[in-house]
Parts: C-alpha cells; sequence; structure tokens
C-alpha cells in the first residue's frame, strides 16, 4: 500500500493517508530512476507536481502501478489517456488552487500597477540617496477599478478572477471557446453575495478592448496564443499577466511590445523554459515575475493533499 508523492505532499495529505494505512514516500527520485524505483517498491500510487514525468515508458513496464495523481490542474506532463486506457486511474485536484492562483493574478496586476517589481529592486539600492527622483519616476501609476479585464479561459481559475474583478469594481469580459455563459457568484464576508452572468466572446474582441488580459489556457501545442499579431490587436497601455502554462506567450514579442510601449506591464509566473527561464524576461523592468508558484499556499497544498487522500481512498477502498 505504497504511495510515492515524487514532487512532495502537504502533511495534511500525509496523514490522512498514513490513517488509512497506506505508506507515504516523498524521496525525491530521479526522473531517470523512477521506473526502476517503482518496480522494486512496488509502488501503486505516484503523486506529482509539475515537475515529474509520468509517460509511456512508466505506464507500460511498472505492472503495480494503479493511479497516477496530479497535485494541481493541468496534466500535461502525465500521458493521461494511454494510462486509462491501460487501466489505470489518473486523478487531480482542479479546484484546490483555484482561489490561490486567482490572488496572485492580481499580486501581478497590483504590482504592474504601482511599479512595485521594479520599485522594489531600487529602493534597496538607492532609495536613501535618489528618493526624491524615484519617487517621481513611480508617480504615474493607476487604479484597476473602473477598468476592464478580459480573462481568456473561463474554467475554475478564471472563474475566480472573475469574482475578484468584480468585487474590485473592474468590468469583466472573457472568452472562451468551451464556455458560452458563466454565471460568477461573489460571496462576501457576511454571506451575502451576487450573481454576475458573463457570456463569453471571440478571443479579438477581448484582446482589442481590455485594459488587463490574463491568460488561463492549457499548455499551447501549436505556436503561441499570443504573439505579435495579437499585441498588435491590443490597446496601446495594455498589460498583461500569464499564470497558466510557459509557451501560451511568445516572449520575444512581448519583450517588443513591452520596450515599444504598447504593454504597459506584465505579471509572468510560467516561462517557455523552466526551471532556466530567459534573463531578459526575469530582469525587465516591467515585467512582474514569480517562479511558477501560482498554487503555491498553505492553504492550497492543504486542499490538495487532502483531496488526492481521499480519491486515493476510494479508489482502493481503503476505509
Amino acid at each position: 500500500m505504497k504511495v510515492l508523492a515524487n514532487d512532495g505532499l502537504d502533511q495534511s495529505g500525509i496523514d490522512a493517508l498514513t490513517e488509512k494505512g497506506f505508506e507515504v514516500i516523498t524521496t525525491k527520485v530521479p526522473q531517470e530512476l523512477l521506473l526502476d524505483y517503482i518496480n522494486e517498491h512496488k509502488i501503486r500510487t505516484v503523486l506529482v507536481r509539475s515537475a515529474t514525468q509520468v509517460r509511456k515508458d512508466i505506464i507500460d513496464n511498472c505492472p503495480s502501478l494503479e493511479i497516477i495523481g496530479r497535485g494541481g490542474v493541468g496534466m500535461d506532463n502525465i500521458d493521461v489517456d494511454y494510462a486509462r486506457e491501460k487501466g489505470i486511474h489518473v486523478i487531480n485536484t482542479p479546484s484546490a488552487s483555484s482561489e490561490s492562483v486567482a490572488e496572485l493574478v492580481f499580486a501581478h496586476l497590483f504590482s504592474g500597477a504601482r511599479f512595485l517589481q521594479d520599485s522594489n529592486r531600487k529602493m534597496p539600492l538607492v532609495g536613501d540617496t535618489q528618493f526624491a527622483s524615484l519617487k517621481k519616476a513611480y508617480a504615474a501609476g493607476i487604479e484597476l477599478k473602473g477598468k476592464t479585464i478580459g480573462i481568456v479561459g473561463m474554467g475554475r481559475i478564471g472563474q475566480e478572477v472573475a469574482k475578484i474583478a468584480l468585487g474590485l469594481g473592474m468590468r469583466v469580459i472573457a472568452a472562451d471557446n468551451m464556455v458560452g455563459k458563466a454565471s460568477i457568484k461573489v460571496t462576501f464576508y457576511n454571506n451575502q453575495f451576487i450573481n454576475v452572468e458573463i457570456e463569453t466572446e471571440p478571443l479579438e474582441q477581448v484582446l482589442k478592448h481590455a485594459d488587463f488580459i490574463t491568460l488561463h489556457v492549457p499548455a499551447q501545442k501549436n505556436g503561441y496564443m499570443i504573439g505579435k499579431p495579437e499585441f498588435d490587436m491590443m490597446k496601446d497601455g495594455v498589460a498583461i499577466v500569464n499564470c497558466s502554462r510557459g509557451g501560451v506567450i511568445d516572449e520575444a514579442a512581448l519583450i517588443e511590445a513591452l520596450d515599444s510601449g504598447k504593454v504597459r506591464f506584465a505579471g509572468l509566473d510560467v516561462f517557455i523554459n523552466e526551471p532556466t527561464p530567459s534573463k531578459d524576461i526575469i530582469t525587465h523592468s516591467k515585467i512582474s515575475v514569480t517562479p511558477h508558484t501560482g498554487a503555491s499556499t498553505l492553504e492550497a497544498q492543504d486542499r490538495i493533499g487532502l483531496s488526492l487522500a481521499e480519491q486515493i481512498s476510494s479508489i482502493l477502498q481503503v476505509h
């Protein structure tokens, strides 16, 4: 009854599985040794985040494997369909981290709107000698209230972004080929709530009309979703945030748009060449950057661990 949490697992999940009689192993096994490790230890469940790949070679050659679990939403590092064809359960936690990612989107938006990504670099260096000039340089910030946010991808995370945006007094527009209309319930601390219907529209319309654009789409198989033609469609002074997958935005086109002033600022949590992102991207003064931490909050990790434990116990019928 061994579970290998190769990319780590929150203590709440470990405790829940242990209580059900599972042995949880959190040793980080290198990718090239993973197949042999699973067979040697007769691992029945492998849990991963975004680092470990579970491909055809492991699926074909690890007869003890019954469950592959992904702590998070996207499963592009797992050969999902092939595993299911072979009778292996593939599970994930699609809603556990939605709020965390949505809040990071606004962390990037607020940072860029008030130059925090640049002022936090420069204040420690020259704030004591160039305070007045820095104050002047960062005096042209903007507010989010009253502006239009364009959400590309109205799944769980996109809808959480919409809730926060509505709470801030923003106009919300959205594009999603799979969702025609989303009903957004914004709940307040005192249990009052409002319902807002948002009808999606073509991507081009969102790009043309949004002051801020946030991307919540899967990894792209063919080219970039946002490249130079898409930047050209956008408003002058637009801002864009990507907390979905690296490769959704053409990073060279983004730098060009930032340098020309077409794009006011960007926020990136994901990059084309993870874990070695472009130096030009991560040092750009108009880009707020985080190292793929969208789902990495204590609350989200707790929910992910408990959700995985519940699903594993249910599938293997451990009570």
